[in-house]
């Protein structure tokens, strides 16, 4: 097993993110950014290093000039040079022994860095999914340090996508739309869920992502659950079925959710007048929230574009979640398009666009969309119908 570099993003990208990331630290009034294994450090290095019980670390500090370093465990030192930040010479990579406390080694390389100390700095941030045992000797090792989350940091600089990212999410968009038509003409009736959803993972591979993420098939009343888990009830004819899937191409995510309903080939089992209009309401709310993105329009705002239209046409106690969340290296991520967030959507910023309406023990339905806030309006990068699908099944 070894860690893996971040496909599909130009190296030289990585220096420039390093070189904003240093100099928001600074403004934040840190003395250098800690970040450990997960998106941040993907994000920063192009490395997607394996979540071991050994420390691995990107050492950013704020000084201008100072040494970026990349600590790794030794037996891990190839992956780690061969990460776009390593190979191109952004970022140095020193490697500790089994027997070694590599905690000697961060404040080492703090010294040196900031020409202080370790045990005298006074502010550090941390990436947020750091394991809590290396929090705690990172600690013990900077005393004195403030510690705080990279995130509050890292999150301006990472909403806002750069053409490289918004070309890796335009692909895996177009991949998940076509699982999505494929699935949606079956074969579906008499099979399970859960057989369904494995078909789903196999495809999305089969499109070029590396790995699914999330399969959800929700039949019948299982579509008023929207996080179903697919099991195995059997697909039948006159029902509806979500279908919301994702996974990660070249390192960043495609989510895309579409409502069908499976009539058999049979016209009597097609969508009753209640599903019918639930429907419309729906499609109708999606639409007018993704025509509303633009900068400088508050995230809420988008959501309070499809909770009202959903309100207006007496399903609002129904729509029982946010209207999106941001979409990149991680599946959910900022910004988070929900009432009480009063953020300005920028240009380059990514998130779905998912209302749903569910009626508890009988349907629901769902679209969803990944949009890029574009400079005049949305880009939206999902190209498969939004209109009710009613297929044979």
């Amino acid at each position: 097993m070894t860690g893996a570099a971040t496909a599909g993003i130009r190296a030289p990208r990585f220096a420039e993110r390093l070189a904003r990331a240093r100099a928001a630290a600074g403004a934040a009034g840190l003395d250098a950014l800690l970040i450990g294994v997960g998106p941040e450090l993907r994000y920063l290095a192009g490395y997607a290093a394996l979540p071991l019980e050994r420390l691995t670390l990107l050492v950013v500090p704020a000084a201008p000039g100072s040494p970026l370093t990349l600590i790794a465990p030794r037996l891990e030192a190839t992956p780690a040079r061969s990460c776009p930040a390593a190979a191109t010479g952004a970022v140095t990579v020193a490697t500790w022994e089994e027997t070694e406390d590599p905690m000697a080694l961060v404040a080492s390389v703090l010294a040196t860095a900031t020409g202080r100390a370790a045990d005298s700095l006074s502010a550090v941030a941390v990436s947020d999914g750091m394991r809590a045992a290396f929090v705690l000797s990172l600690q013990g090792a900077l005393p004195v340090a403030r510690f705080s989350l990279a995130s509050a940091v890292l999150r301006g600089l990472r909403m806002r996508k750069d053409s490289d990212e918004v070309a890796l999410l335009r692909e895996a968009a177009h991949a998940a739309d076509r699982v999505v038509e494929a699935i949606a003409h079956g074969p579906l009736v008499g099979r399970t869920e859960a057989d369904v959803a494995r078909e789903v993972r196999d495809r999305l591979v089969a499109e070029g992502h590396e790995h699914a993420e999330f399969w959800i098939v929700a039949s019948g009343p299982n579509s008023a659950s929207p996080h179903h888990d697919a099991g195995d009830r059997v697909i039948a004819a006159g029902e509806p079925v979500v279908i919301d899937i994702g996974g990660q191409m070249g390192g960043y995510g495609s989510d895309i959710t579409r409502t069908i309903w499976v009539d058999g080939g049979d016209p009597a089992l097609g969508p009753d007048a209640d599903f019918a209009r639930l429907y419309e309401v729906l499609r109708d709310a999606q639409a007018a929230a993704t025509a509303a993105v633009r900068p400088g329009v508050a995230a809420e705002a988008i959501d309070a574009v499809a909770r009202d239209a959903i309100t207006a046409a007496g399903f609002g106690p129904n729509f029982i979640h946010r209207t999106g969340h941001g979409i990149g290296l991680e599946g959910h991520e900022d910004p988070y398009i929900v009432a009480g967030n009063a953020e300005p959507l920028e240009t380059a910023m990514a998130f779905s666009v998912e209302p749903g309406i569910y009626l508890e023990g009988r349907f629901g339905a769902r679209i969803e969309d990944t949009v890029v806030c574009g400079p005049d309006g949305p880009d939206v990068l999902n190209e498969l119908t939004r209109e009710l699908l009613v297929v044979r099944g």
